[in-house]
């Protein structure tokens, strides 16, 4: 039996953080999603349903905060 890895979902409009991060993310055992802003998070989070988000909070389009605040209104 397969076991489960969390899936995270990092947001940042950065590529080379996201780069940075992944493999060190992987390697201690989760599977890793990414997105380059908030309204591609909010599609992956609807998709994917990741068991955490690392969102950043200054990015355009739709920031963390807008994210957040989504997220909390649909839980609702």
């Amino acid at each position: 039996m397969a076991l489960h890895r969390p899936r995270i979902l990092l947001v940042d409009d950065e590529p080379d953080l996201l780069a940075e991060l992944r493999p060190i993310i992987e390697r201690a055992g989760f599977q890793v999603l990414t997105a380059r802003h908030g309204e591609e998070a909010l599609e992956r989070i609807a998709k994917e349903r990741p068991d955490l988000v690392v969102l950043d909070v200054l990015m355009p389009r739709l920031d963390g905060r807008e994210v957040l605040r989504r997220l909390r209104q649909a839980g609702d």
